[in-house]
């Protein structure tokens, strides 16, 4: 199955590859790893801010680092020039979370996007991690994940 389809099935359409917010580009490849730019927690309504431990709860904050992944999937669709069935594998998610300093589930926050990841990708989506607190991020967002990927 493509992973257009099983994002289709998913009820998710990605948007098109966000811009960057200052000097430097959305993406490098080199070899066969792309190396995807932090991409920050926003959906269709536009970004999704919070501070986990103050006015966010974890599932919500799960849910922004889903919205981080469609966005760092819409980065290797750009990438691969519009061809996803070029991606082979996930590589490796650095998650950073907008949170309170006694604020200790960022791992459960970044489960939004690993488990959307191998929802869509299968084995494929599994990657190594890591997902640590940042006393702000951008605009107050949520949550910011950059990615490394394997593609063909």
């Amino acid at each position: 199955m493509s992973i257009e389809t099983r994002l289709a099935e998913l009820g998710v359409t990605l948007p098109d590859a966000p811009a960057p917010a200052a000097n430097y580009v959305p993406y490098v490849i080199s070899g066969d790893l792309v190396f995807v730019s932090g991409q920050i927690s926003q959906g269709p309504d536009g970004q999704i801010k919070g501070k986990l431990g103050a006015d966010m709860e974890i599932a919500a904050g799960a849910e922004a680092a889903k919205a981080c992944a469609i966005s760092l999937l819409a980065q290797v669709r750009k990438a691969c020039d519009g061809d996803l069935s070029r991606l082979v594998r996930v590589v490796k998610l650095t998650g950073f979370v907008n949170s309170t300093p006694d604020f200790g589930d960022q791992p459960k926050v970044i489960n939004g996007a690993s488990d959307f990841l191998v929802e869509v990708l299968g084995d494929a989506g599994r990657h190594s991690r890591s997902a640590v607190s940042a006393a702000s991020l951008p605009f107050g967002v949520a949550v910011e994940i950059e990615g490394i990927f394997e593609i063909r």
